[in-house]
């Protein structure tokens, strides 16, 4: 029996750069002609709505997928997550990581169901402009999902398809058709996955990181943030997000808010910028030109605030955490002094 073929799915980049086009057209063309992949075409991932037929078709996909996008692998998986496309964290070696346990563990601050036992592969597109490194990625990952496994039984259909729309079709035009021996559509009526989409800004929460404190809860004033009936924090409004500002991720304690479009790579998610990563500069605490995290956070939220026409709050809401980072301090030099 033939073995499953492998869902691979390309998020494309916002905007018509012409080099990021073709980067995604060279990926597509190759695996359009490999037997053993299912390629689809969505929109940015970020700016699909929760009803978006691209997320409706990836909510169907059963079993282990690749997923190519413009993000850092760790915001593109949450944000995956947080429109209930779950599964493990799968592990890249596209530029020779070393083998690792692929289900970081939880922090268990939260109540939250464990995720299906399938693994989630994010690449990110500008990691490289070479198309052969994706490539090969992907096909490592297929080789090494076709050895023997127990079978698991996930659920839901694989479309296959490649749609199109919006951009110049790669094949054709027509959104129903779909390569040979792949699977049927998820609906009576054909899904258009690259329908329009507007471009959108809100957080993510990684609850690898998150210990569940509800600083976003008590700091955010636009009603992003709320709790779930089992007490878990969560992202509820996200379209109430103010465009630009990314101070509830400053105030996070565990780095835990990703937002997967700011240009900054600790708050966009990037690898490696944790709260374990915090280190105390006292060159800095005496007298340095940084702005202060906390403060620089409770400046962008007054900005928002003042556009909304409320009042300003300053630091209302963090003076505990100023308290905080002096412990810290004081704890630092006395190490220093031992």
């Amino acid at each position: 029996m033939a073995s499953q073929k492998l869902t691979v799915v390309l998020s494309q980049s916002q905007g018509k750069n012409p080099a990021k086009q073709g980067l995604e057209e060279a990926i597509a063309a190759e695996l359009l002609m490999d037997p053993a992949i299912d390629l689809s075409l969505v929109p940015h991932l970020v700016d699909m709505a929760a009803d978006h037929p691209g997320l409706l078709y990836l909510r169907g996909v059963g079993g282990d997928a690749v997923v190519l996008s413009w993000l850092y692998p760790r915001a593109a998986f949450w944000t995956l997550d947080r429109q209930d496309v779950r599964g493990r964290y799968g592990v890249s070696l596209l530029h020779g990581f070393e083998e690792e346990d692929e289900t970081p563990a939880r922090s268990k601050a939260t109540g939250r169901p464990d995720a299906p036992k399938r693994s989630l592969y994010c690449l990110d597109l500008r990691d490289s402009d070479d198309p052969q490194e994706y490539l090969t990625e992907i096909r490592r990952i297929a080789k090494e999902r076709s050895m023997p496994t127990v079978g698991l039984s996930l659920g839901g259909m694989t479309n296959g398809s490649l749609a199109s729309g919006g951009r110049q079709p790669l094949v054709s035009s027509k959104a129903n058709e779909h390569t040979a021996g792949s699977r049927p559509p998820l609906a009576a009526e054909p899904l258009d996955l690259l329908a329009p989409t507007a471009r959108r800004w809100y957080p993510v929460i990684d609850y690898d990181r998150c210990t569940n404190c509800m600083e976003c809860v008590d700091f955010c004033l636009f009603g992003v943030y709320g709790v779930d009936d089992a007490g878990d924090v969560l992202v509820e409004q996200q379209d109430s997000c103010k465009k630009g500002c990314p101070a509830c991720s400053r105030v996070c304690p565990a780095n835990a808010i990703v937002f997967p479009g700011h240009k900054t790579p600790a708050i966009a998610g990037a690898d490696g910028e944790g709260a374990g990563d915090f280190k105390i500069d006292l060159s800095k605490l005496f007298g340095a030109a940084d702005a202060d995290p906390l403060k620089q956070a409770a400046a962008e939220r007054d900005v928002h605030l003042l556009r909304d026409g409320r009042d300003s709050v300053g630091m209302q809401g963090l003076e505990h955490r100023q308290k905080d980072d002096l412990d810290a301090m004081l704890d630092s030099l006395d190490a220093l002094a031992l």
